[in-house]
C-alpha cells in the first residue's frame, strides 16, 4: 500500500489562481436597457395637459392603471387625455376610447379659472350621454387663503 503526496502538499492553490473579480460589463448593459426602457415610458404615464387645479385636504384615493382624463382648460377647451376636442363630440369620443364603458370611472380636472357653470355643462354633457361615475380631480394639500372664503365675509 502506497500514497503519493505531490511536492506542494494537499492545497495546490499555486496552479489555478481565485478569480474574485465580478464582470460587472452584463450589469452596465442591463442596467441601461432599464433606464432607456423607463425614460421612455415615464412620460407616457402622465397628463401633459397644463391645468392649473385647486388644492384638496381630502385624503387621496388610489388611482386605476388606466384612468380617462376629461380636462377643463381655463380658456373652457375640453380635453380627454391630452387630445383637444368639441364639447358636442365629447360623448362620442369617449365612447370610441378603448377599455371605456359606462361603468367606467371619469376624473375630470378642471382649471380654477373655470367658472362654475361651463364645470357643470360639462359634467350634464357626461351625464347626458349615461357616464354618471365622475371623480373631481385636485391637487393634494391644504387650500391656498385666496381660495378659502373668510368666516366672516360669509352670508354678507
Amino acid at each position: 500500500m502506497g500514497a503519493s503526496i505531490a511536492e506542494g502538499g494537499f492545497d495546490d492553490d499555486e496552479e489555478y489562481g481565485e478569480a474574485h473579480e465580478i464582470n460587472v460589463t452584463p450589469f452596465i448593459d442591463v442596467i441601461l436597457v432599464l433606464l432607456i426602457i423607463f425614460m421612455v415610458a415615464a412620460p407616457l404615464s402622465t397628463v401633459d395637459l397644463p391645468v392649473n387645479l385647486p388644492t384638496s385636504s381630502a385624503t387621496p384615493q388610489k388611482k386605476p392603471d388606466k384612468p380617462t382624463y376629461v380636462s377643463i382648460k381655463a380658456d373652457l377647451a375640453v380635453a380627454i387625455g391630452e387630445t383637444l376636442v368639441k364639447r358636442v363630440d365629447l360623448v362620442r369620443t369617449l365612447e370610441t376610447t378603448p377599455n371605456m364603458t359606462k361603468e367606467s370611472f371619469i376624473f375630470l380636472r378642471a382649471d380654477r379659472a373655470v367658472p362654475y357653470g361651463d364645470l357643470m355643462d360639462v359634467l350634464e354633457i357626461l351625464r347626458t350621454g349615461g357616464y354618471a361615475k365622475i371623480k373631481l380631480v385636485a391637487l393634494e394639500g391644504v387650500p391656498d387663503a385666496q381660495s378659502v372664503p373668510a368666516a366672516n365675509t360669509v352670508g354678507r
